[in-house]
């Protein structure tokens, strides 16, 4: 499978969807699973994912957060994860 970004914000909701309301994903989760193999390749998918994250936050789609506070994902620096935000903007 080719990487797009659009792949990765596929994967990162895809992940999100199988989850509890409320649950999150690391970006390691979201990178392990696109790159589908058992080496060490998805670390270079690291910041791509960060990024499909980003966008996502930014349309509403997801929230970004640090020690389980939503944060702004263009200063986020360090560990973080990926949620659903507490209210679907989905119709």
């Amino acid at each position: 499978m080719r990487v797009t970004d659009r792949s990765l914000e596929d994967a990162v909701l895809d992940l999100l969807g199988h989850r509890a309301p409320g649950a999150s994903v690391c970006p390691s989760e979201v990178a392990r699973a696109v790159h589908g193999s058992g080496d060490e390749g998805w670390r270079a998918l690291m910041d791509p994912v960060r990024r499909a994250a980003a966008r996502l936050a930014a349309r509403g789609l997801v929230e970004i957060t640090q020690h389980g506070a939503p944060v702004d994902p263009a200063g986020a620096r360090g560990p973080i994860r990926i949620r659903r935000p507490a209210r679907d903007p989905s119709p």
